[in-house]
């Protein structure tokens, strides 16, 4: 009886592979001692709490190049290999990376930030919100099965919230965090509810279960199937910030400290895009003649919408520069959006998500880089408007062609080549999908992005009005803005590696 017991014990333990689990896990444990380490620091000796983030990040990010050699998989079910609940494969490695390098951008940023605010900005609990908001971020992309997709969501997002508003005594600050954190709670909500509904019909969580078991499920379960498909989807589409779930948005990046609102835009999408393609190309195939269709119009609607957003921005309006920024994010969602619904009509999706990832890593380094320019001229104008960037080259000219070549980047013009190349991919996904009415609709809103692009482009070469006021470089944020310049140039010197990396042997 003993025997017995001993080898039902054995078939129920789980042998952990932590090579494969070793990045969000050592981001995590950064965060822990970041949290432990607060107590004992003293105040003068705070400062070192963020470099130790900032080499923690780097180190995590540094353990995915052992990974490189093969797909690794753990937390199997016992006696089906298939069925894991985390895989490290190239999929999980792209995004990974992109998480882990936009945390470490963001931390660069972060540590100048920390130091204007004079300690308005706690810097342990900022440390350790920003690390376990990346572990959750980095957890997900790995996530095969829906309570650990949700639960990783949900690690990502609620220190979110509270980076968002943890800038004491600010009422901006505040009513940004509660936007957020109302659009976010709604949107897990509708997303637990659709996958409780799911469980209820396929009895599994595991993605590749759910795809086999959805086809088959009962004819009076029919109807549960379906509304589940379409709440997960509505849940992971709030997240993206695709319209009409975008209204937080705007005010959200304005009342955020800046190095945050860079966070949310690069690594807050990732998070929610990758939950997005992992649902629909993994788990629910099947339904792609549903969710192919309602990809595409939510694609078209969020291009369209943010970009006329940013086009109506006042360049003297308090704030300007960071709002147009949030409505191009919104417009750049728009466009991530367009490979996953050709996904949907292709008969080989993982190319079209290919063409997701190509654009989200372009997309990533030119941004943080735009917003690292624009907390650069925020230390000296706090209302950062558009208006203020006037005769910046005079003054920076080294910052004012990294800037213009950050918005040329995300208009897709020379000598922006890789912002040129990965709209073209997205394009060519959409007309090789059949989908040729977005394809149009996605030329005119490049078109609509080109004028505030551009204006505002052209504004950092003309005369400066009044007394120019120069800008001084520290050290975190020269190595944030060199990082993404020589990252965006290097791509636009060789843009095909982009889509190499992001396309070969996706799941």
């Amino acid at each position: 009886m003993s025997a017995l017991a001993q080898t039902a014990a054995e078939s129920v333990v789980q042998s952990v592979d932590w090579l494969a689990v070793a990045p969000p896990t050592l981001t995590a444990v950064i965060a822990l001692v970041v949290l432990v380490a607060d107590l004992f620091v003293p105040e003068v000796r705070k400062p070192l709490l963020g470099w130790f983030s900032v080499a923690g990040l780097a180190a995590a990010a540094l353990l995915l190049l052992p990974l490189l050699d093969g797909d690794r998989a753990t937390f199997c079910q016992t006696g089906h290999p298939d069925a894991c609940s985390y895989t490290a494969d190239h999929f999980t490695l792209v995004i990974q990376f992109l998480v882990l390098g936009g945390a470490l951008l963001t931390a660069l940023l972060s540590v100048t930030a920390l130091k204007d605010a004079r300690r308005a900005l706690p810097e342990g609990e900022f440390w350790f919100l920003l690390l376990a908001s990346a572990a959750g971020a980095a957890l997900l992309p790995a996530a095969r099965d829906l309570a650990t997709l949700v639960v990783a969501l949900e690690v990502a997002s609620l220190p979110a919230f509270a980076l968002v508003g943890l800038r004491h005594g600010d009422r901006r600050s505040s009513d940004a965090a509660l936007k957020f954190f109302l659009s976010s709670v709604t949107a897990t909500a509708v997303s637990l509810l659709g996958v409780s509904f799911v469980y209820a019909t396929t009895g599994t969580l595991y993605l590749t279960r759910i795809a086999e078991r959805i086809q088959h499920v009962d004819g009076q379960f029919h109807t549960l199937a379906q509304t589940g498909v379409v709440l997960t989807l509505v849940g992971f589409a709030f997240k993206t910030a695709a319209v009409p779930f975008h209204f937080w948005v705007p005010d959200t990046y304005v009342g955020a400290p800046l190095p945050i609102a860079a966070y949310l835009s690069v690594v807050g999408k990732a998070v929610g895009f990758t939950g997005l393609i992992l649902v629909t190309v993994v788990a629910f195939p099947s339904y792609s003649g549903a969710w192919g269709p309602a990809m595409a119009v939510l694609a078209a609607l969020t291009m369209t919408v943010g970009n006329v957003g940013a086009l109506r921005q006042q360049a003297t309006r308090a704030y300007s520069a960071v709002r147009l920024l949030a409505w191009s994010s919104v417009g750049q969602a728009g466009y991530l959006l367009v490979p996953i619904a050709a996904a949907g009509y292709s008969r080989d999706p993982q190319k079209s998500i290919g063409s997701t990832l190509a654009y989200a890593l372009m997309y990533a380094a030119v941004n943080i880089g735009a917003f690292a320019v624009a907390a650069l001229v925020g230390r000296t104008k706090e209302r950062n408007r558009v208006s203020d960037y006037r005769g910046l080259y005079a003054t920076n000219p080294l910052t004012a062609l990294l800037l213009a070549f950050f918005l040329l980047c995300l208009a897709g013009l020379p000598p922006g080549v890789i912002g040129l190349f990965a709209k073209v991919t997205v394009f060519s996904a959409a007309v090789d999908a059949g989908l040729g009415w977005l394809a149009v609709v996605m030329a005119v809103n490049v078109v609509i992005a080109l004028f505030y692009y551009l204006q505002w482009t052209t504004l950092l070469f003309r005369a400066p009005e009044g007394e120019p006021v120069r800008h001084r470089l520290p050290a975190p944020l020269t190595a944030a803005l060199a990082l993404t310049g020589v990252l965006g140039a290097a791509l636009s010197g060789a843009p095909q590696l982009v889509l190499r990396f992001a396309g070969t042997g996706l799941f």
